[in-house]
């Protein structure tokens, strides 16, 4: 097990590699080049300085998250092969710099969905919250209007403003595309991209929906245990694997979360840890990462990750705004710096005593 954060780059991060560098245990990061929109190559030069970046700070590139997929790529559209070229000439560049992980996703429009990004709790921290209810008033065109005041003046991952201009645009794009069809053009991409994954020994990590169930009516289909076999025996190469993400999976109450990693040995290449509260089972809230704090039993959860010996990045994943900090929402430094110390001394706690 590797411990890493998730950094946006210094153009677009509050948080400073040189304060990654001093979180205990934290060896490397989870980045990417977060100006480049779905679609467009990443050059090897590109690469190459972000990785110098990383590197000079005394830290290493344990993978990227996202290379992000292209609308037409997901919806089968007329320049999806231009598209598909396009990610495989990344993937080659990402290879020859010798970066081996990929975390994607192919959630239709959204990456994520929530309705607020500053919910306020007892302790007085701010979290990312999702209300069922909230969703089901709005039209998808307002959505972003209702969290742009809390974003601290952060571009938020798969709510780009370019993105957001084409919102009516976007749905037009899916309105024949069902979970079947959402299925058949994942498939067509990973059996193009591949062949070059086995030549550069990368592993594809596909990030779940989150939530896991359809949002204003458009398919979801990375969910549940069943849908990741689906997946994984539909093109059956171990470089087709999973993120396993407790946050996203887990907003479904009816997915066993340490089920599903036993399910994944071999095939769960990369794996984001973080804990939820429930209010009800369509109302959620992010939360510290201690078990205590919310629904999941994070030591139960690391405890699966070792059986299955997982050696990859982990990554604490959302954390709280605490103690004044202004940050991209979800993306503080002092939050998730605690979610690192405590994954690590359970972690340690798990490996001695299966020694012993």
């Amino acid at each position: 097990m590797k411990m890493t954060l998730r950094w946006y780059g210094s153009q677009f991060d509050t948080v400073t590699l040189e304060q990654i560098r001093q979180i205990p245990g934290v060896s490397g990061v989870i980045t990417t080049l977060y100006h480049l929109m779905p679609g467009e190559i990443w050059s090897r030069e590109q690469i190459k300085a972000l990785k110098k970046e990383v590197e000079d700070a005394g830290l290493s590139i344990a993978g990227i998250e996202s290379v992000n997929v292209h609308e037409d790529i997901k919806t089968g559209g007329k320049q999806r092969d231009i598209y598909i070229d396009n990610y495989i000439k990344t993937l080659e560049n990402l290879g020859e710099e010798n970066i081996h992980l990929v975390c994607y996703n192919f959630m239709p429009v959204f990456d994520w969905t929530r309705t607020e990004l500053a919910r306020k709790r007892a302790d007085g921290s701010t979290v990312l919250a999702y209300t069922q209810a909230a969703v089901d008033a709005l039209n998808p065109e307002d959505m972003f209007a209702t969290i742009a005041s809390d974003t601290n003046g952060a571009v938020m991952p798969g709510w780009e403003p370019e993105r957001m201009a084409k919102i009516k645009e976007l749905f037009e794009m899916y309105k024949d595309i069902d979970e079947e069809k959402l299925f058949e053009n994942l498939k067509y991409f990973l059996e193009r991209i591949l062949p070059v994954c086995d030549k550069y020994d990368i592993n594809m990590a596909i990030h779940p929906d989150d939530p896991a169930w359809s949002v204003f009516g458009l398919p979801r289909i990375i969910v549940n245990k069943a849908n990741i076999q689906k997946m994984m025996n539909m093109v059956d190469n171990p470089h087709n694997g999973v993120t396993f993400c407790s946050g996203s999976y887990g907003t479904n109450l009816e997915n066993d979360l340490p089920d599903m990693i036993r399910s994944l040995k071999g095939r769960l290449h990369f794996a984001h840890v973080r804990n939820l509260k429930f209010n009800s089972p369509f109302d959620f809230e992010e939360a510290a990462h201690l078990s205590s704090d919310g629904n999941f039993d994070m030591y139960e959860i690391m405890k699966a990750l070792y059986e299955i010996g997982f050696e990859g990045p982990i990554r604490p994943d959302h954390g709280r705004m605490i103690w004044g900090e202004v940050a991209m929402p979800g993306y503080g430094l002092y939050d998730r710096a605690l979610g690192a110390a405590y994954l690590n001394g359970l972690w340690e706690s798990i490996e001695k005593g299966a020694k012993h």
